[in-house]
């Protein structure tokens, strides 16, 4: 997504690999998670009230799955080191339409597929509030590189990357509070700790980013 006379060095290059790593890490558990749906949904799985709402719209929860594993897992690889232009660009290239594919099917399933057990009304807010700022953010990112404002464009894909990866820091904070509280949250503490998810990554994206524009090292 870099114009191709563009050059990106990053202080620390030899640390890249332990940040992609960390990435990878956090977005282990929904690529498992969504392994096990797309299983569900191609073997053949009973239905029950878990996952109907997936087998009521296999295409798009497939879509969805499919898009923002490759786009979490590939993104990682932007971050770190030093940035050669071209394998930026072109990885640049996929990872935007996975990105605006993953928001868009996300917000569809949110507004035209029933609420899962457990979900309501504030989640599903949340859900279409942060999947409009990811899929609005992969947008403002591509105008600011075609106008060659490489400094916008790196803010505004670090926001769409942080906000593509919200499932792994929810799982982290779902499961702190199963260790805190050793019972399930209800309804309104649900949405909250899947809420805090996008916001804490969110916070750390926009560190990086003033990091960034005071031309401090950034780890990630």
């Amino acid at each position: 997504m870099t114009h191709e006379s563009t050059t990106f060095t990053r202080p620390g290059a030899g640390r890249a690999w332990p940040a992609r790593t960390g990435l990878i890490a956090l977005g282990f558990v929904p690529l498992l998670a969504g392994a096990v749906r797309l299983t569900e949904l191609t073997g053949g799985a009973d239905v029950t009230p878990d996952n109907a709402r997936f087998f009521a719209a296999p295409l798009p929860v497939a879509l969805h799955i499919v898009a923002a594993c490759l786009y979490n897992l590939l993104g990682a690889f932007q971050f770190g080191g030093r940035w050669r232009p071209r394998r930026h660009r072109v990885l640049g290239r996929i990872l935007v339409p996975l990105g605006l594919v993953a928001a868009v099917t996300g917000l569809w399933l949110t507004l035209f597929s029933a609420l899962p057990p457990g979900d309501g009304g504030l989640l599903a807010a949340f859900r279409l509030a942060f999947g409009t700022v990811m899929a609005g953010s992969l947008v403002l990112g591509v105008a600011a590189i075609l106008r060659r404002d490489v400094a916008r464009h790196r803010a505004w894909m670090t926001r769409a990357y942080a906000l593509g990866l919200g499932a792994g820091t929810q799982a982290v904070t779902q499961a702190l509070w199963f260790v805190i509280v050793a019972a399930p949250p209800d309804e309104i503490g649900r949405a909250l700790l899947v809420g805090a998810g996008w916001v804490i990554n969110l916070a750390v994206a926009e560190r990086i980013i003033r990091r960034r524009r005071a031309g401090r090292p950034v780890r990630a």
